[in-house]
């Protein structure tokens, strides 16, 4: 298992002194993003009994100029001057880039444009052996025709309070490539202006490609479990209020709306089947605090003491933002596995929680 510490594991860079001496110590692979974090690492690196530190510098894609992530080309120059100088203290072991959105062709073009540094780098004695293309490879949660399709009929009525979402708002809950599949179409794309694949571009220059996958590496994985805490009529539907809050579900953070229905799992004798629609809101006091603005459309009434799960949060939902925000606590975890016998075994996993 490789460790990689990026600006996305500490809270914002500049990281602490603390997490850069942790990191230095346990040789950790860290993607510098400025400067001055540079200057740290190496005086850290020098100060210390763990010698060398390694890193990659963090570019700041051309694609995206007004990210506050990632060296500019003449820092980046300045960069490679220091870890030339710092000598044995600090190993450069190659660059890194974080992308928005999902696009293969800008990925292989920068990984391509990070390959041929690599060859330069190397000229003034530095290893650098790595490409990090950070993450990006998307998830699909549903077929084509159902996610065109609520894409295409959903509307301000169908939330609670109105509440209307745009076409973009939303993450791509289908993608014709996903996983593994979306690696395989990224290695196989010609960078522009190249003579052949990312592929073959990099095995060319005997570049290792690393990834950083999030939500890919973690589909499938994971639910989420509210107890229905009250329920209350309005307007053709209701409002469940649950145990928890939309820090438990992360797509509300960026103003959009985790679309995977929430299986209800009733407490009690089931009710007769039926439409009956709900949204589904949280334990405090904010009128924006919705886990779901959407009114779903579930099989049977709900009721209070009723559970509510939302299927595939591993991946970016759950852990996120949580805080114990109105003294609520932390969700505790449960971890399950063994499930292929016929009682699977469960433990509370308290060192993540």
């Amino acid at each position: 298992m490789e460790y990689m510490v990026n600006t996305w594991w500490s809270p914002a860079p500049p990281r602490t002194r603390h997490c850069c001496l942790l990191a230095v110590t346990h040789r950790a692979l860290i993607a510098v993003d400025a400067l001055d974090e540079l200057d740290a690492v190496i005086t850290t690196a020098l100060a210390g009994p763990v010698r060398p530190a390694r890193i990659l510098l963090r570019v700041l894609p051309a694609v995206q100029p007004h990210s506050r992530f990632g060296l500019t080309d003449g820092e980046l120059a300045a960069a490679l001057g220091r870890c030339v100088e710092a000598g044995a203290a600090l190993r450069m072991e190659g660059f890194s880039f974080h992308l928005s959105g999902y696009a293969l062709q800008p990925r292989a073009d920068l990984a391509a444009r990070l390959t041929e540094l690599c060859r330069k780098a190397r000229v003034r004695g530095l290893e650098a052996s790595s490409v990090s293309i950070g993450g990006g490879l998307p998830v699909s949660y549903t077929d084509a025709d159902s996610w065109h399709g609520f894409l295409a009929a959903q509307r301000p009525a169908h939330y609670h309070a109105g509440k209307s979402f745009g076409r973009g708002d939303f993450y791509p809950y289908h993608s014709p490539l996903s996983g593994a599949s979306a690696l395989a179409a990224l290695l196989e794309t010609r960078p522009m202006g190249g003579d052949g694949s990312l592929a073959r571009s990099l095995a060319d220059a005997g570049v290792k490609l690393l990834l950083e996958p999030g939500r890919a590496l973690l589909d499938r994985a994971g639910a989420t479990v509210f107890t229905v805490q009250g329920v209350k009529d309005r307007d053709g539907y209701q409002l469940l209020t649950v145990d928890g809050t939309s820090l438990s579900l992360s797509e509300q953070w960026f103003n959009s709306e985790y679309v995977p229905d929430p299986l209800l799992i009733p407490r009690g004798p089931v009710t007769p089947a039926g439409v009956f629609p709900a949204s589904v809101g949280a334990a405090t006091c904010l009128e924006s605090d919705m886990l779901t603005w959407r009114k779903i459309a579930f099989r049977h009434q709900p009721r209070t003491g009723d559970l509510l799960l939302y299927p595939n949060t591993a991946g970016y939902q759950m852990d996120s933002n949580e805080s114990p925000f109105h003294d609520l606590p932390l969700p505790p975890k449960v971890v399950i596995d063994h499930t292929d016998r016929p009682r699977p075994r469960w433990r509370l996993d308290r060192h993540f929680t």
